[in-house]
């Protein structure tokens, strides 16, 4: 996918435009998401944003839609705010702060359509597993966050990462697998085009909050064909090939 921001060439910052950076009164109280965006409309975060290069083309590809990037070092909010003023966004905001305590403490329930997480610290050493963003307790979390039918998206290239993954949202059965859409895999990362170039791949996944699963065992209920598409290579073993995934925000059935 051709990208609409030319990375050879650092177009100038608008002179005068606000900064896209948002400085927290209180990290004690949950954020007004209404007060960052000059537009009310539907939220995608971004945790762990890196040097902004999807934030950025995700925004400008989106501009119906408000996207905060979220990083730990000044230096990369810095980018959102710069790539941002760049290309005259105001659907783009970055914040100062770890990943982690945003998504508990400070963005309000049922906030967020989207959540990304791409290629976050992958803490390789068994000692140092813990840290990982996506662990047990990240589902109950990112179930919080989300508006009902809302989607985590994943990727990483390491491998045994990727398993675990898979693994934190098979246990949750609020989540359930689905396509990540074409149009999105096609917007990079500058560290994904750098790995792909050298021949690793990215590992993709990702889990809609609130899934209602219909099992047509008798083949006598209609198949839902509105329901987002099932990934069934994500699937665990023992659901019927015809079980149909379709959004719902308070009702779940256990298989």
């Amino acid at each position: 996918m051709a990208s609409g921001y030319n990375h050879g060439v650092k177009q100038p910052v608008a002179t005068g435009a606000p900064s896209l950076i948002h400085q927290f009164e209180t990290i004690l109280e949950r954020m007004d998401i209404a007060k960052l965006f000059p537009a009310t409309q539907p939220l995608e975060v971004e945790l762990g944003c890196g040097d902004a290069s999807f934030l950025i083309e995700h925004a400008r590809l989106n501009q119906q839609t408000n996207f905060l990037g979220v990083e730990r070092l000044m230096g990369r909010v810095n980018k959102v705010d710069r790539k941002g003023r760049r290309l005259n966004l105001t659907n783009v905001r970055g914040v100062r702060i770890e990943s982690a305590y945003l998504l508990e403490y400070l963005l309000p329930a049922n906030c967020a359509r989207a959540l990304h997480i791409y290629f976050p610290d992958p803490w390789p050493k068994k000692k140092h597993r813990r840290f990982r963003l996506i662990n047990e307790r990240f589902t109950t979390l990112a179930f919080q966050a989300l508006s009902p039918g809302g989607i985590v998206y994943l990727r990483t290239d390491d491998e045994d990462y990727f398993a675990q993954m898979l693994e934190v949202f098979a246990a949750d059965k609020r989540f359930c697998p689905v396509e990540t859409p074409s149009t999105l895999a096609g917007v990079v990362t500058d560290f994904e085009r750098d790995f792909n170039t050298k021949g690793i791949p990215t590992q993709r996944a990702a889990y809609q909050r609130g899934c209602l699963l219909f099992v047509n065992f008798q083949g006598k209920d209609p198949i839902d064909q509105s329901a987002p598409k099932v990934n069934k290579a994500h699937m665990r073993q023992g659901i019927s090939s015809r079980t149909v995934i379709k959004p719902c925000a308070l009702a779940y059935r256990r298989l």
